[in-house]
């Protein structure tokens, strides 16, 4: 049911030129907003899910502003669950602007960022993790969390939270009839062999829930990948062929790169935020020992690390370094410049690549070892159910507390209305991640990072 009483009007394609741009009015009034500037069929006759052509007019001079389709969806099939009017005009930012502004003049109330969601989740039609999602396919840089996300706009992760709280639900049914019918005495068989099982059970998928948010959270956000080596070992020629591009500058002058280059690219459907550092190496210029002591603190904070060694040169004091400091990370050791006289043996270091950048096989086989080395956990698992967002995630460990607090309590055998307190703790996290429990300050952060035709 539409809880709310103005109409709200957004520009829901990007403010720039282009063939089409869509202008979006939801609420009470949108039909006849539009109505009084539209030259063609009376919007407030026709029937719901129709498009209409004719023109937008100013109605105080009649002059025509634009050539348009409009689309009307009528209460509560729709987005919103409110009427609403989709403008599609030309895509100049002149005239888009203006059909904004006339609407504004007739009525309508500029939308908030992400105002068309907001209202969608509060009207009920989504929950929170549905709106969240929408974001998701929005922000999307890869096919992979591009299906995640797709699969929360379907309601998986709903479903899933869902089926939790009803389990827990059942739990706290049982206690409150073993309170309400005392006769049933046995509170220590109750506990352990019937409410400890199942309270165990969701626990333990609340713990795949969140080592699969891992992987979700690498498909979202990319993988931080460090290239690192002394100077001169060929890091720029890496990150330019695995880019298809020259995003950096390649001398054969050691210490070309003095800072950090950073590219985004897309490897099997993963994103990689490839991260090219300064060579590492002791120097006296001041210039230069700023960018390696970056190249270091990138090292430290990476998620996957590009060791590259030059094959044409004797190992040295920094190459051990490297490979001591970066022995802990997932890594890929890739041996560059095998196009010349080879000094390092591939025997010397266990599943290094030997390569040359200029190499499209050699690029070839980097690619496939950074596939090997970041292979996501359950990504060909239909079953599993992906949480990537950081509201929600922390919400499921709040879960998992206070069910760990469940737990504890039944083992040191303490009253059973304890045990309810907890279990109805790990209830209430559980509904806050599809807004079931929430307060104003949540929906206003959550949804102001909408755009604003959103």
């Amino acid at each position: 049911m539409n809880i709310f009483e103005d109409t709200i009007v957004g520009i829901s394609t990007p403010l720039s030129k282009g063939a089409i741009s869509i202008i979006r009015l939801s609420g009470t009034e949108s039909i006849k907003i539009t109505n009084k500037v539209f030259k063609g069929k009376n919007l407030n006759k026709v029937e719901s899910h129709t498009i209409h052509y004719g023109y937008i007019k100013n109605p105080e001079n009649n002059d025509i502003l634009d050539e348009v389709l409009i689309s009307v969806f009528k209460a509560p099939r729709t987005y919103t669950v409110e009427d609403v009017v989709e403008i599609n005009c030309h895509g100049g930012v002149f005239v888009t602007n203006q059909i904004y502004n006339l609407l504004i003049e007739q009525g309508a109330r500029p939308a908030e960022a992400g105002e068309f969601t907001k209202r969608a989740f509060l009207n009920g039609r989504i929950d929170l993790t549905e709106a969240e999602a929408v974001m998701d396919v929005i922000d999307a840089e890869n096919k992979s969390f591009s299906k995640v996300a797709n699969n929360a706009l379907r309601g998986t992760v709903k479903n899933k939270i869902e089926s939790l709280k009803e389990k827990i639900l059942n739990i706290i049914a049982i206690i409150n009839v073993n309170i309400d019918y005392p006769e049933y005495d046995d509170i220590e068989i109750l506990t352990n062999d019937v409410i400890l099982p199942k309270i165990k059970d969701i626990y333990n998928e609340l713990v795949d829930i969140l080592k699969y948010s891992k992987s979700a959270l690498y498909l979202k956000n990319g993988i931080d990948t460090v290239i690192i080596g002394k100077p001169n070992v060929g890091k720029s020629s890496i990150l330019n062929a695995l880019a298809k591009e020259e995003k950096a500058i390649v001398t054969n002058i050691p210490g070309t790169t003095r800072d950090t280059i950073e590219v985004k690219i897309n490897l099997n459907n993963i994103t990689l935020n490839l991260i090219d550092t300064a060579g590492i190496r002791t120097t006296e210029d001041i210039v230069e020992k700023i960018g390696v002591q970056k190249s270091i603190e990138k090292l430290e904070q990476a998620q996957l690390v590009l060791l590259i060694l030059d094959g044409s040169r004797e190992l040295e004091e920094e190459d051990y370094q490297l490979l001591e400091q970066s022995k802990n990370k997932p890594r890929v050791i890739i041996i560059n410049k095998s196009d010349l006289p080879q000094k390092i043996s591939q025997n010397t270091i266990k599943d290094a690549v030997v390569v040359s950048a200029h190499d499209v096989n050699g690029i070839n086989l980097i690619e496939k070892a950074i596939s090997k080395q970041i292979q996501l956990e359950g990504l060909e698992n239909s079953d599993v159910t992906y949480i990537s967002n950081a509201r929600q995630i922390q919400k499921i460990k709040e879960t998992k507390t206070a069910l760990e607090e469940a737990i504890e309590e039944i083992n040191m055998g303490e009253f059973i209305d304890l045990v309810e307190l907890s279990l109805r703790k790990a209830w209430n996290s559980l509904g806050e991640i599809t807004g079931e429990v929430n307060t104003d300050s949540l929906l206003d952060e959550l949804f102001s990072k909408f755009c604003l035709g959103k």
